[in-house]
């Protein structure tokens, strides 16, 4: 007799946990495959497994020991109630970002608005800012062809009109004025490469990660072309590594002396957030 789904998932669990990993990501994973919800789950998961799942879930358990993340297995990841297609050219969104993009939608009150997005990736965040704010015009901005190819996907997806650049920083877009320069770059210093999660160090891409500098090259170049185009009464929001919060702060008040640098903390209390206006 066929074991029941329930029993597969639950040793699947195991096994990944047996190796430190977590266990709930083989159902998260099977769930997405199977497009199945919570209530689908509990209906379905002491019924017999179809041979062709069971086969899909020893794979995926293959895949999770050797650290792919799951969200690359699936080609999604959820980002503000909205479903992004996610691959190996981009970063995975996390909820730290959903933060930012929070505040930007909390702090800017005008109904018209121009925001560009530096580092789009899989454009989470200027889609977001777009689908939330229609009237607002969102451009974003990413120096590899393969990540913008994945915004751009994500975007008629989703349904919303992005400008997109191919680009380093700020550089194709410097020529006009922005009300809002939004970002979350590559702020992890080469010197905490043994600190990530093996995931992370295997799969995700490098270039959207790591930056010179202990990891605020990129704050310093944002900061010196914003000088050029952020408008004199705009707004920059920067997500930041928890330790940088002084370090960022210092670099954006040297650069805007006359705007207010503000650390914001996340939803556990760590500085996440640089904002400046």
């Amino acid at each position: 007799m066929a074991k029941s789904y329930f029993l597969t998932i639950e040793e699947a669990k195991s096994q990944l946990e047996s190796h430190g990993k977590e266990g709930y990501a083989i159902q998260s994973v099977f769930l997405t495959r199977k497009n199945w919800d919570k209530t689908k789950w509990l209906l379905h998961m002491h019924e017999p497994i179809h041979q062709a799942d069971e086969q899909q879930i020893a794979s995926d358990l293959e895949q999770l020991l050797a650290d792919i993340p799951p969200q690359y297995l699936t080609g999604q990841e959820e980002f503000f109630g909205r479903v992004f297609f996610v691959n190996e050219s981009t970063l995975i969104p996390r909820p730290e970002t959903e933060e930012l993009v929070e505040q930007c939608l909390q702090k800017v009150t005008a109904e018209t608005c121009r925001v560009v997005d530096i580092g789009t990736g899989t454009g989470a965040i200027a889609v977001t800012v777009k689908a939330e704010r229609p009237l607002w015009q969102v451009a974003a901005v990413d120096v590899s062809v393969e990540a913008l190819a994945v915004a751009k996907k994500n975007a008629q997806h989703l349904g919303v009109a992005i400008d997109f650049f191919q680009g380093d920083t700020l550089g194709p877009v410097q020529q006009q004025t922005w009300d809002v320069i939004i970002a979350n770059p590559p702020y992890i210093s080469y010197e905490e490469w043994p600190l990530m999660d093996a995931s992370v160090r295997k799969f995700e891409p490098k270039l959207a990660l790591f930056a010179e500098d202990h990891g605020l090259a990129m704050y310093k170049k944002i900061a010196q072309q914003a000088q050029v185009c952020l408008d004199e009464q705009g707004w920059l929001f920067l997500e930041i590594g928890y330790q940088q919060g002084a370090a960022v702060q210092a670099i954006f008040q040297q650069a805007f002396p006359k705007k207010e640098v503000q650390i914001k903390k996340d939803m556990f209390g760590n500085p996440r957030m640089v904002l400046v206006h």
